[in-house]
C-alpha cells in the first residue's frame, strides 16, 4: 500500500484528527474514552502526549497507530481517509509507514539483536542480504555496532530499547509512535534514549508522537499535548525542545 496523498488544503500535516470519539460498551456500561478530539501533527514535529491514567491518551495513540478505530470522527494520514480503509489496508499502512517503540521493549528473547531488527523487513518480503544490510545499518545508527549477535538477555535495558528503536527505524517510517519509551529505564539511560529520538527527529525529519508520564522527558519534544477526561486540555509549543 502506498500513501501518496496530501492534505486537501496543501498544508504540511501528516496526521489530522477531526471530531474523534471513542466509546467502549453500550448503555449504562458505556465508557466514553474520547469525547471529540481535534489534532493536527505536521511532518517533522516531535509531540509529547501527556495526561493522567484514563485521560484518553493511550486510546488516541491506538487510533493514530491504526491499532483501533474511532467510534466517530475522521482520521487522515497524509491526506488519506484512514476510516475508508479496510482492516488489511490499515495493517499495510501500519507496516509501511509507522514505527512503534514500547515501554517493555517487546523483543524476542532467544533471537539476536540483528534478527530482532530484521523482523519488520521479513514481513515486507525483503531479501535476506538486503535485510541483513539494513538491520546492521539500523543498529549502527543507534550505537550498537558490534552487538548484532547478542540476545536481549545479554543487553542492558538501555541497549534493549536501542534495539527496539532500530527495529522501528529500519523501515524508515514516516511517524514513530513511542509509548513510554523510557518507562523501564533509569534517568541516565532515559536521557540517552531521548537524545537518540531527538536526533532522528532533527536529522531525518521523522515525526515522533510519544506518550509519557515523565515531565522531564516531555521537554525533549517540540510540542506537548495534554489530555484530560477524553479531550485535549492543553496544546503547548516547546520551541526546539527545551532540554
Amino acid at each position: 500500500m502506498k500513501v501518496t496523498g496530501s492534505s486537501p488544503d496543501g498544508n504540511n500535516s501528516i496526521i489530522e484528527l477531526k471530531g474523534i470519539t471513542k466509546v467502549y460498551g453500550t448503555g449504562v456500561a458505556a465508557v466514553h474514552a474520547l469525547g471529540g478530539v481535534d489534532l493536527r501533527i505536521d511532518q517533522g514535529e516531535f509531540v509529547a502526549v501527556m495526561g493522567p491514567s484514563g485521560s484518553g491518551k493511550s486510546t488516541c495513540m491506538n487510533i493514530l497507530g491504526c491499532l483501533d478505530v474511532p467510534t466517530a470522527g475522521t482520521y487522515q494520514f497524509k491526506g488519506v481517509d484512514v476510516g475508508s480503509l479496510s482492516r488489511d489496508q490499515r495493517a499495510l499502512l501500519r507496516r509501511n509507514y509507522l514505527g512503534f517503540v514500547f515501554q517493555g521493549f517487546n523483543l524476542l528473547n532467544r533471537t539476536s539483536a540483528l534478527e530482532n531488527v530484521e523482523l519488520p523487513l521479513i514481513y515486507r518480503g525483503i531479501s535476506t542480504s538486503d535485510r541483513v544490510r539494513r538491520a546492521r545499518e539500523a543498529l549502527d545508527a543507534v550505537g550498537l555496532s558490534g552487538w548484532e549477535t547478542h540476545t536481549p538477555g545479554g543487553l542492558s535495558g538501555g541497549q534493549q530499547q536501542r534495539v527496539a528503536i532500530a527495529r522501528a527505524m529500519v523501515i524508515a517510517p514516516k511517524v514513530l509512535m513511542a509509548d513510554e519509551p523510557t518507562g523501564n529505564l533509569d534517568s541516565t539511560r532515559s536521557r540517552e534514549i531521548m537524545e537518540l529520538l531527538r536526533s532522528f527527529n532533527r536529522e531525518q525529519g521523522i515525526s515522533i508522537v510519544m506518550v509519557t508520564h515523565n515531565a522531564e522527558m516531555a521537554l525533549y519534544a517540540t510540542r506537548i499535548v495534554r489530555f484530560f477526561d477524553g479531550i485535549i486540555d492543553a496544546d503547548e509549543h516547546n520551541g526546539d525542545g527545551r532540554l
